[in-house]
């Protein structure tokens, strides 16, 4: 499992950070993915603080639907 941060995306519909539609990053490992939606599927998360920036943040993997923008954060067993 990865430590997963989720943040909103303040810079959404500039260059090179997606539509306006785009209103998260996820980070998992230090790759960053712009999505529209995020689901956590019934997970401990949690918010914590990263300098200036608050995150909700969990333990788990992502599963990436491109054609939803979707990006879900699971536990697998």
């Amino acid at each position: 499992m990865a430590h997963v941060q989720i943040r909103f995306n303040k810079s959404r519909g500039q260059p090179g950070r997606g539509t306006p539609d785009h209103a998260w990053r996820v980070f998992v490992d230090g790759k960053e993915y712009l999505c529209k939606n995020v689901r956590i599927e019934g997970i401990v998360s949690y918010s914590e603080r990263v300098g200036d920036d608050w995150n909700i943040a969990c333990e788990g993997d992502i599963e990436i639907d491109r054609e939803n923008s979707l990006i879900s954060v699971v536990q697998k067993l």
